[in-house]
């Protein structure tokens, strides 16, 4: 079998027609070099050169350099994107993250973080936090980013920031104008429309209201267009409230459990890629940063 490196230098040595130049380029002795090229012409049982020269191939000589000159751009390329991938330049990340999350913070953090890694692909899912869940769990993405409970079999978290619930309403509404935090006595007359969000929110008061709702809306563009209709309120976020339409307002809560935490969340026992590695670490701290301007609580 001819080795790689023995090829490079016969190609060498072809292309500067001479064995001294080509040892130059190589850092390798002349003697080296030509005990080289005769181990290569042993092994085919050929002669390379038409004279000891080095500056005419022999009809074999043109054709093992042909082939010499695409394996070692194949292996050269590969190698390449070998090491992109081990350096976390490239690959291909695949995430799965609650609307809030990626239409708020993800867009400026990806916008950063790809402009040095032009041979990154993303694969971005904008989900629920049970869709979050299942595609996680079913390897369908590499992590996913949502408000999930930190003790989930076969998942691991890190948590990110705090976020509370409020209640979005339309800005001509009573609980619109009315003073201070809402307490869930000001929910009993307005229809409210249940959303995966908050479903699963622990305050009592909350989920006797919830079994009363006649909506359940998992979209957040819709649930939005549907308390912008007049059709009932709805629970959601802080950070999804960030750029609500004009016509709706968003209320703080006096129920100190209406909070998620927002985390990152892998599978364990899969190893992440690189690429994977570098995205977690980076994310946390950019989404804490961007998390305390916004007023919200960043977990360290």
């Amino acid at each position: 079998m001819l080795r790689l490196e023995a090829l490079r230098a016969f190609v060498e040595v072809a292309e500067h027609g001479n064995i001294k130049d080509a040892s130059e380029r190589l850092y390798r002795t002349p003697s080296a070099l030509s005990m080289t090229l005769k181990q290569i012409e042993d092994r085919i049982s050929c002669p390379l050169f038409e004279t000891d020269r080095k500056s005419t191939l022999t009809e074999m000589g043109r054709f093992l350099y042909d082939q010499s000159v695409v394996l070692l751009r194949d292996y050269d390329r590969a190698m390449e994107r070998i090491e992109a991938q081990s350096r976390a330049r490239s690959g291909r990340l695949r995430i799965a993250s609650v609307p809030s999350v990626a239409t708020t913070l993800l867009p400026r953090f990806l916008q950063e973080f790809m402009a040095s890694r032009p041979d990154l692909d993303i694969d971005l899912v904008d989900t629920d936090s049970t869709d979050v869940r299942h595609l996680v769990e079913t390897g369908q993405v590499d992590f996913g980013i949502a408000g999930l409970p930190p003790d989930l079999p076969g998942l691991a978290s890190e948590p990110i920031f705090r976020d509370p619930f409020k209640l979005v309403c339309r800005s001509d509404s009573e609980l619109a104008t009315q003073e201070g935090d809402l307490d869930w006595s000001d929910l009993d007359g307005p229809t409210l429309i249940v959303n995966e969000a908050a479903r699963n929110l622990p305050s009592p008061a909350f989920q006797r209201l919830a079994l009363q709702a006649r909506f359940s809306v998992r979209n957040v563009a819709s649930l939005v267009a549907m308390v912008q209709a007049g059709m009932g309120v709805t629970l959601l976020p802080s950070l999804a409230t960030v750029n609500l339409p004009a016509a709706l307002t968003a209320r703080p809560l006096k129920d100190p459990a209406c909070m998620r935490t927002v985390s990152l969340h892998w599978r364990i026992g899969k190893v992440p890629s690189p690429v994977t590695q570098v995205f977690l670490r980076e994310f946390v701290i950019a989404a804490q940063g961007h998390a305390k301007q916004l007023g919200l609580e960043p977990i360290n």
